[in-house]
């Protein structure tokens, strides 16, 4: 059970015409014992790509074979604009992309618009405002008899370079972590090369609540690698859902690596040097 209640909603700010998307959550337990789980995961998402896809996946097995908890909804998260990270493509392109591939390669995953487009929000915020929508306005999940609401409870699904900056000093606040590790948790999807017991072992106070998922079948495809691959004019198909490629084709996108690329040149480079891309963000916490 979550430690506290959800925010009150003057806590949260809502783009206009915002609807919490709930087509794909399922609002009754098919097991009365378990505890619901709604997983989510924050990222630039630019683009999306079948790992991002493939970590909830992988998260479903994990929590079936580990875990008490029932997982009734994946949510896809992307940053909003603000965030003003490197190949960061609008807000507008990413959330269709994210669409396409949930919507076209799932039965089950969702993208929710709130956190893209406004200004930045940090990932406990996020965070929040999944429980508040889920626990608060629809009021949990039903058991089968329909006796009772299950608070959800909600989890960041993430890459393990999010563990590492977590591990950081001075990256995230004390707050923040206590509020991302010890209100919700985490489950962090490894990734090839990554050596995890060293930051887990700074995080042992939350350790109760972080979740490492081994991949059984490496997969160290990033956004960062499509971006340089489709301004090099190299296929990425098979790397991406189908409908994404076209999309990203039809529009021309990252052929420059998106609005942001001429002010942001030296960060670009400074990324490239560091060889592997970090959905994560730094201490105020985009996720």
């Amino acid at each position: 059970m979550n430690p506290s209640p959800p925010p009150p909603p003057a806590v949260l700010s809502y783009p206009p015409n915002y609807t919490f998307p709930t087509h794909r959550l399922s609002r009754v337990l098919r097991n009365p014992d378990k505890q619901p789980l709604v997983l989510v995961a924050c990222g630039s998402f630019s683009p999306v790509t079948y790992l991002h896809l493939r970590m909830f996946e992988m998260a479903k097995d994990y929590v079936r074979q580990n875990t008490d908890f029932e997982i009734v909804g994946g949510y896809l998260s992307p940053v909003s604009d603000q965030y003003k990270k490197p190949g960061l493509l609008s807000a507008h392109h990413r959330v269709n992309m994210c669409n396409l591939a949930a919507e076209q390669t799932s039965q089950w995953l969702m993208v929710d618009p709130w956190e893209a487009f406004q200004s930045y929000q940090r990932t406990a915020v996020v965070l929040d405002h999944f429980e508040y929508e889920i626990n608060t306005r629809l009021g949990g999940i039903a058991t089968a008899d329909g006796a009772e609401k299950k608070p959800a409870r909600v989890m960041l699904l993430a890459g393990s370079d999010l563990i590492a900056t977590m591990s950081e000093p001075g990256v995230w606040s004390e707050p923040d972590l206590d509020h991302i590790l010890g209100r919700y948790g985490v489950l962090i999807i490894e990734r090839a090369g990554a050596d995890m017991d060293q930051a887990i072992d700074s995080l042992a106070r939350w350790r109760h609540n972080i979740h490492l998922i081994h991949q059984l079948v490496q997969n160290d495809v990033s956004s960062t690698k499509v971006r340089l691959f489709l301004r090099r004019g190299l296929s990425v198909r098979y790397l991406l859902p189908a409908p994404v490629v076209d999309y990203i084709e039809e529009h021309g996108l990252y052929m420059d690596d998106g609005p942001n690329a001429s002010a942001a040149s030296g960060a670009v480079a400074a990324e490239k040097e560091k060889g592997k891309e970090k959905e994560a963000s730094t201490s105020t916490a985009a996720c």
